[in-house]
């Protein structure tokens, strides 16, 4: 069984997503970019020129889209940003972040890091109590 991830097409000025293909699974086959490009409407009345792709692995922020309420590139670091709904605030602008999978495993190694730190103090000063 083959597994393909999302192609998300993008407009290189705004970051705005012009295209997601979706994740296939099954008997599938992947596409390229100039196939993708004589396949869909949205692509075919774009220039070439000012669209960018972000080629994902399946299952790649699945919480993040999943539990988003929007999403884009950014246009300087070329990298996905997602918006979160706030249930404080239905109607609240979409505000945009970088993957909440990201921040999580940023702050785990943070915690890991102290950890060790902390851990290596104590050893070095005798073992503690």
């Amino acid at each position: 069984m083959k597994y393909i991830g999302r192609k998300i097409y993008y407009d290189k000025s705004t970051g705005n997503v012009i295209l997601d293909t979706g994740e296939m699974i099954g008997a599938v086959v992947e596409t390229t970019i100039e196939q993708d490009f004589e396949t869909y409407e949205a692509l075919k009345e774009r220039v070439r020129d000012t669209v960018g792709v972000i080629q994902l692995e399946y299952g790649q922020y699945a919480a993040d889209f999943a539990q988003c309420n929007g999403y884009r590139v950014n246009p300087q670091t070329l990298e996905l940003e997602f918006s979160y709904p706030d249930p404080n605030q239905p109607t609240q602008e979409p505000v945009f972040v970088k993957p909440l999978t990201e921040q999580i495993a940023e702050v785990r190694s943070e915690i890991d890091n102290a950890i060790i730190e902390l851990t290596m103090a104590i050893a070095m000063q005798g073992g503690g109590a």
